[in-house]
């Protein structure tokens, strides 16, 4: 849950709600508002979150994050090497 991690994100960098408060121009209440659930801060708040603290929206949001790996600069044969790893690791690790 958002609320969760901001002010996880505000204690594990040694933040008053105050502090962040005005590191983001906005009231000590609306920190407070958005750590006890009761509100839910813009999506402006939430890219400038994500950026104070250095972490991606989608974690501050709880969104599943899924990585991903450029294969256009590579032949048929590296591509192959590649997806054979995929299903290696897959199969050997219990992935879904």
């Amino acid at each position: 849950m958002i609320a969760e991690k901001i002010k996880m994100l505000r204690n594990a960098n040694n933040m008053t709600q105050a502090e962040l408060a005005r590191k983001l121009n906005v009231t000590r209440s609306s920190v407070n508002a958005w750590e006890m659930g009761i509100s839910i801060p813009s999506t402006t708040f939430i890219v400038e979150l994500a950026q104070l603290f250095k972490v991606s929206t989608d974690y501050l949001l709880d969104l599943p994050t899924h990585n991903s790996i450029d294969i256009s600069t590579l032949n048929e044969t590296e591509i192959s090497i590649v997806y054979n790893l995929i299903r290696y690791f897959h199969q050997n690790h219990n992935y879904k």
